[in-house]
């Protein structure tokens, strides 16, 4: 038996899940027909105490169209320098928004308060606009770390004040709200745009939501219809989505008990080094022994049917989610162990 702990979007539909793509009702979403994905929208939006939503096949996508919608050509955007959107989107916000991404560094992914602040561009003409500020919760290049809610009021009041848009990647947001216990209304308030993951812990086969005002998410569907996200019978997929959401959110508590029992497991190991601090969610983040890289741990991990992935030379990211149990955890334990 394979443990696969690469990521959380590697989970298969439930037998429930199943029955609810089979049962889903069906139109053509193109013409805004599709009876399933007008019920996801609304739901998720509903949810997240905004507007209007949008589903799309892709994170990445409904990221890039949250960027596309509150930028020009030429403006800038300042992000954390590990964040999703300017790390892992393949130079997206250049090439579909023509913007230039303003990156600061930051201490599990919250960047300093002042360095944004100095980041806002003046207004002079020899200079690029500063249009949006990008925040992702939680982490995935930190761990799965919490960014907080009183974070995000103060650079929301910063934001506001500037007159400057305000774009949160919540993939896993939901991974924040179990853990911290705070409403996914209230913690994403201050933002004017959020994209959600459906795929990721929630266990749906693919799609994401990007929520907004309605004057944004009518921008929203023009530009996910130039970028090749104009689905039809979609209902399909926007059922195991829907279902996702009503029936998913509250077990990640589970991923979270299995990411903290994994790394008190791997920590008695000699050499193991990791940041408890930071393992707030679903992932383990930690370092090989001294004799060992990343990557030849995970090659003897593979082996023995262990799966997860280097994230550099000498650090290993774990990622917990609903196909793996606590006794599948126990197991993944053991291995590690029984390599040292």
């Amino acid at each position: 038996m394979i443990i696969d702990l690469r990521s959380d979007t590697v989970t298969k539909p439930s037998k429930e899940m199943m029955e609810a793509i089979i049962c889903a009702k069906l139109g053509d979403d193109v013409y805004g027909e599709d009876p399933t994905v007008n019920e996801l929208q609304e739901y998720v939006a509903d949810l997240l105490g905004k507007e209007a939503a949008i589903f799309v096949p892709t994170g990445t996508m409904s990221n890039q169209i949250g960027v596309k919608i509150h930028t020009n050509p030429g403006d800038e955007v300042i992000i954390e320098k590990d964040a999703h959107i300017f790390y892992f989107e393949t130079a997206a916000p250049a090439i579909i928004s023509n913007v230039q991404m303003r990156t600061l560094p930051s201490l599990y992914g919250a960047m300093n308060i002042n360095d944004i602040e100095e980041a806002i561009r003046p207004d002079v003409y020899y200079f690029p606009k500063t249009t949006l500020i990008c925040l992702e919760n939680t982490h995935n290049r930190h761990g799965g770390a919490i960014l907080s809610l009183d974070y995000f009021n103060i650079i929301g009041k910063i934001a506001k004040e500037k007159d400057i848009a305000f774009h949160l990647d919540g993939a896993r947001i939901w991974n924040a709200s179990v853990a911290t216990g705070i409403k996914l209304k209230d913690y994403v308030r201050p933002f004017d745009s959020i994209s959600v993951c459906l795929s990721k812990g929630l266990g749906s086969p693919s799609g994401s939501v990007l929520v907004g005002t309605k004057e944004k998410i009518n921008l929203a569907k023009k530009w996910r219809k130039i970028l090749g996200g104009g689905m039809r019978q979609v209902g399909i997929l926007a059922a195991a989505g829907l279902y996702a959401v009503k029936n998913n959110i509250e077990r990640l508590v589970e991923d979270h008990e299995n990411a903290k029992y994994f790394a008190k497991e791997i920590s008695s190991i000699d050499g193991i080094s990791i940041d408890f601090a930071k393992i707030e969610t679903n992932m383990v983040v930690f370092a090989p022994p001294k004799n060992m890289t990343a990557t030849e741990l995970v090659a003897k991990c593979k082996e023995k049917c262990l799966l997860f992935n280097a994230i550099d030379k000498n650090k290993l990211r774990i990622v917990f989610h609903l196909d793996i149990s606590r006794k599948d955890t126990q197991k993944a334990s053991e291995i590690m162990k029984s390599l040292f």
